[in-house]
């Protein structure tokens, strides 16, 4: 039996670098929306002193509300969005968090939608939030950002078999004893392709997914951190996934054929 979303630990990881301008908003709804879930700030050394900003953000609750629910981590330099949160969901899981969620700092995802997607963990080890599912949106997305989303989310579900229309979307939580089960240290995958890869790694563990609508808004302040490199990773690895995959497939079906189990 699992426990409710209301008796759950819940931490929410949120990667930043040059956020000043959008992270105290991020925080103010997210204690807001859900404040009985705590914050952990995953700082890459930023320029502009977002981390030094945080801690202050960190005091101030604390000193109001007598607990600590704001927390900072600081890294040594710009490491990636994958480092980032494998580094905070390992913060989580030593101190004995239930929940572990990802969000961003820009305001992108909506902190008035976390708490559908934690009433959804009632029946799934990990809710991703979806822009591409009935009741799902975007605003303010210009049409080619929309078409290379969907284009990439219907290539990995070809690809790998993925039952899942927004596997590259990075509004989405987890439950801690599926991340404890996965290999943190073999994950290298960044920005898109970290979302994917954890996705699948969760489903191919045995873990159960489900997706929530939710509305996507295009950050209004900052400059978005996605590149073409981040694109042609997401592309490579995918392809190659899949084709690995297909080759586990047909083994095994030769297998079946010849009356054998399947390698281990």
């Amino acid at each position: 039996m699992t426990s409710s979303p209301a008796d759950l630990r819940v931490l929410v990881v949120v990667p930043t670098y040059d956020e000043r301008d959008s992270l105290p908003g991020a925080i103010d709804r997210l204690r807001a929306h859900v404040p009985d879930a705590d914050v952990l700030v995953v700082d890459d050394a930023s320029p502009d002193g977002t981390g030094e900003l945080a801690e202050s953000i960190a005091a101030a609750e604390e000193s109001r509300s007598g607990r600590d629910p704001v927390h900072v981590m600081h890294r040594a330099g710009k490491q990636g969005l994958g480092t980032a949160y494998v580094a905070g969901f390992r913060w989580g899981l030593e101190r004995g968090y239930d929940v572990i969620v990802e969000m961003d700092a820009d305001g992108s995802h909506r902190a008035e939608d976390l708490p559908r997607l934690l009433a959804a963990l009632d029946g799934a080890d990990l809710v991703l939030g979806s822009r591409w599912v009935p009741g799902g949106k975007v605003v303010n997305w210009p049409l080619n950002r929309q078409l290379l989303s969907r284009g990439a989310n219907t290539y990995t579900r070809l690809a790998l078999g993925l039952p899942l229309h927004d596997a590259t979307g990075g509004f989405r939580a987890y439950r801690a004893p599926v991340l404890r089960a996965l290999p943190l240290d073999e994950i290298e995958s960044h920005g898109y392709c970290f979302q994917v890869d954890m996705a699948w790694r969760v489903l191919r563990a045995g873990g159960t997914a489900v997706e929530v609508p939710i509305t996507f808004v295009e950050r209004e302040q900052g400059r978005s951190k996605m590149s073409s490199n981040i694109v042609v990773e997401a592309l490579v690895k995918v392809t190659v996934w899949g084709v690995q995959e297909r080759g586990r497939q047909l083994l095994g079906a030769a297998q079946r054929l010849r009356g054998t189990s399947p390698a281990a």
